[in-house]
């Protein structure tokens, strides 16, 4: 079979069974785009270089339980985002990327509009099959940003109640979406 006709699922699933070529077109087929947003982020081809390896390092480390429930194109580019903004925090890039990346937000194509709003779209109803007060608490804390004791003063439970509300909530999402996904969640939310 030649190797663009393999559908991404499909070599998801290769993946899965250790087959390190299905991992190898991956990478081939999605190089260059991921390249592309990364360097136009931070202007700095090794950190992009790093950033893309690192990414599909992940994935083959954590392909056994990896779940990708949008595409596995919506969830590289969120994956190049979270790492841009990684090496951002933790000073391995130029101040100047700051500018870049702000002007680069500014113009989000319609593309990554529609893979940020599938991705909340699923978030929300992930929370929303949560349990009514795990749910409540969920809200809480990452759309008011309340801290666990401001949240059981509110809600009249205990920080340790909060906390494992809290625990499930995250667990459930990162059972659906992947641990990447997740944090870069709760890195832009």
């Amino acid at each position: 079979m030649e190797e663009a006709t393999i559908r991404d699922e499909e070599l998801l699933i290769r993946m899965r069974n250790n087959n390190e070529e299905a991992l190898a077109i991956l990478y081939r087929r999605y190089w260059e785009i991921l390249f592309r947003k990364a360097y136009a982020l931070l202007k700095d081809e090794p950190a992009c270089e790093d950033i893309i390896q690192e990414i599909f390092v992940r994935i083959w480390n954590n392909r056994h339980s990896l779940v990708i429930t949008a595409s596995l194109a919506a969830y590289l580019s969120a994956s190049v985002r979270y790492e841009v903004i990684r090496k951002i925090k933790t000073g391995k890039v130029h101040a100047d990327v700051f500018a870049a990346l702000a002007h680069q937000y500014q113009q989000v194509s319609s593309q990554d509009q529609m893979e940020e709003k599938e991705l909340l779209h699923h978030i929300n109803s992930i929370v929303n099959q949560l349990s009514t007060k795990c749910k409540q608490v969920y809200k809480l804390s990452r759309e008011e940003q309340l801290s666990h004791k401001e949240i059981a003063a509110l809600l009249q439970i205990s920080p340790k109640t909060v906390e494992n509300h809290l625990t499930k909530a995250l667990r459930e999402l990162r059972y659906s979406l992947g641990y990447t996904l997740l944090i870069i969640f709760l890195h832009i939310f």
